[in-house]
């Protein structure tokens, strides 16, 4: 075997390596940004069902990209006021939903009423004493929804299924209306 026979041979072994290695990341690239991928969810808005400190999560994508985020599910999405920032917060009303809401639950019980434009969702934190959403910046439009929280993986304590929360009512409102039955 010749020299050159012998570079070619080592050359197309590399090549045939490396082509093998861009697949993968070319399948992980795609994997990430059209069906599942990590992400970071910290700060009080979601308390408690995120904790204060880093939790790692999974989230769908192919939900907000067909359309079937929901009211109650968890959802990372991109802020309307600050592009390069994500925010998790849940869905509280879709398109047409009509929505009370107390404007500001710190230091009032006056309430507001919005109806979700088409194109749009409303979003709120588990923690409204503490969360900057939809009652701040108001609906956000679907577009900005990155995908569906599904899965809590750390802190391996807390892992398992996220799943939708059944009772999608602003707390501090029920609250209100029980006061005013009475």
């Amino acid at each position: 075997m010749s020299l050159f026979q012998q570079w070619a041979f080592i050359v197309k072994e590399a090549l045939d390596k490396s082509f093998l290695v861009a697949k993968f990341f070319c399948g992980v690239h795609v994997a990430n940004t059209y069906l599942c991928s990590t992400a970071l969810v910290q700060g009080p808005s979601m308390l408690p069902t995120f904790s204060l400190t880093n939790e790692l999560v999974l989230l769908e994508r192919i939900s907000a990209r067909n359309g079937k985020a929901g009211t109650g599910d968890v959802v990372i999405l991109q802020s309307p006021e600050n592009p390069r920032k994500f925010v998790t917060k849940r869905i509280i009303g879709m398109e047409g939903d009509k929505i009370t809401y107390i404007m500001d639950p710190k230091n009032s019980d006056s309430t507001e009423t919005v109806i979700v434009p088409k194109g749009h969702v409303w979003v709120q934190g588990d923690n409204i004493y503490n969360s900057y959403d939809s009652r701040n910046f108001g609906p956000v439009p679907y577009g900005l929804l990155q995908g569906k929280v599904f899965w809590r993986i750390w802190p391996t304590s807390a892992f398992g299924s996220i799943g939708r929360r059944p009772e999608t009512v602003d707390p501090a409102l029920k609250v209100l209306e029980q006061a005013n039955q009475s």
